[in-house]
């Protein structure tokens, strides 16, 4: 019922919403030293996470239990994100330049709620706290932590993750798919995790109060298929800083809060790897005045070589794809 509310609330919604952008213009603005085939975009809608955003939030009002503390921490980021994402698009539209809130101020603020959440969950978790690392034929893999390193690390996944997706969201469809293919797997992690017998069959710590995420993750399958429908190539809107500085951090969290950090980062590599594109693009020229890439992130270094935007964003859904199922093959390598 979760996937159906909303991706109802998307499809009825998001057409509405593309009629006033258009009618008040409130358009893409294209940065000036991007491909210049983006420059065609100038004219397509932005923002249309608010429809995400709000679909996600009245479908977890409605079906999820609000007595679950970890439902509290899903609205809390999703709600001050949202917010930091509006800040930042409305800049972008009122400046009329790519670059939108500042780059300390955006960082500051994503630091800020995500340091602040990382104290609450650690003050109030009930499970060990471990990092559970699985490989390939090696069960049981665990490495006590202690608080501060785990603050630390709930802080490095959403904030890095957030800014990851960001990244990403630069060609048609190429952010929103592989996010709905992540919490895809992370529905079924849901499901063991929360299952002590599945948990215990497939060697993995257990958390009682996790299965409430599953309705997190299908309404964040429904809300992003929902979009999909007008982002898919030729997108006749983008989603904003609103729709992927949010979704990054939910996903970040949910990451979190299932306590499978190394299983769920493979999943998400595609978007590592453009973070890291761009990361390793800024050192190296900083430090040899040489560009490693023709462009970053990475996937504008493959339009300059030539791949037409479709074959970009469908080869990373496939690899998207290839890694899920790589988690999965490790899960059931090690339940044997």
């Amino acid at each position: 019922m979760s996937f159906i509310t909303s991706l109802s609330i998307v499809l009825f919604f998001l057409p509405i919403f593309i009629k006033y952008t258009n009618s008040k213009k409130i358009f893409q603005v294209i940065r000036l030293d991007g491909p210049d085939t983006h420059l065609k975009k100038h004219c397509v809608p932005t923002m249309g996470g608010i429809i995400i955003v709000l679909s996600i939030f009245l479908t977890i009002i409605l079906w999820a239990n609000l007595y679950n503390l970890y439902i509290w921490y899903v609205l809390f980021i999703l709600v001050s994100y949202a917010f930091i994402g509006l800040i930042d698009d409305y800049y972008k539209f009122i400046l009329q330049n790519s670059t939108g809130l500042s780059i300390k101020k955006k960082f500051f603020s994503q630091s800020f709620i995500a340091i602040i959440l990382s104290f609450f969950i650690c003050k109030y978790d009930q499970t060990p706290l471990v990092l559970q690392i699985l490989i390939p034929f090696y069960k049981n893999i665990l490495y006590p932590i202690n608080n501060i390193t785990y603050i630390i690390i709930i802080y490095l996944i959403i904030v890095g993750l957030s800014n990851a997706i960001n990244l990403t969201d630069g060609l048609d469809g190429l952010a929103i798919t592989p996010t709905i293919f992540i919490s895809l797997g992370l529905t079924i992690l849901c499901y063991i995790v929360g299952n002590l017998n599945f948990a215990q069959n497939f060697h993995l710590i257990y958390i009682q109060h996790v299965p409430e995420i599953s309705i997190v993750c299908f309404t964040i399958i429904g809300s992003g298929l929902g979009f999909l429908w007008f982002n898919a190539y030729p997108a006749i809107i983008f989603m904003g800083d609103i729709g992927s500085l949010t979704i990054g951090s939910l996903v970040g969290l949910i990451i979190v809060l299932v306590k499978q950090e190394y299983l769920s980062l493979i999943m998400c590599s595609v978007f590592i790897i453009e973070a890291l594109s761009v990361i390793i693009q800024v050192l190296i020229f900083k430090l040899k005045k040489k560009r490693c890439f023709l462009m970053a992130p990475i996937h504008h270094h493959f339009e300059l070589k030539g791949y037409h935007e479709s074959h970009i964003v469908i080869r990373f859904w496939i690899l998207t794809i290839i890694l899920i199922i790589n988690v999965f093959l490790i899960l059931q390598i090690n339940q044997q």
